[in-house]
């Protein structure tokens, strides 16, 4: 899965497979993390965030299985 960088003050770059639902989130940190189950709507949602960060914390975390990488 290819990460792409996007505009967020902690977030690097972000991944996401349609097959298997797993979205990757790089952090400026370094950190890799990778979330299962994610639904489509919820990464279409993640990318269109005004604030990545607030989307993030507010409706990922936590949220779905989580796998560092």
């Amino acid at each position: 899965m290819e990460l792409h960088p996007v505009a967020s003050v902690n977030i690097r770059a972000i991944g996401y497979d349609h097959d298997s639902q797993r979205l990757v989130v790089q952090f400026h940190s370094g950190r890799q993390y990778a979330y299962a189950d994610v639904p489509p709507e919820v990464h279409e949602a993640f990318l269109e965030a005004k604030s990545m960060g607030i989307f993030f914390v507010r409706e990922i975390r936590g949220k779905y299985d989580t796998e560092k990488l």
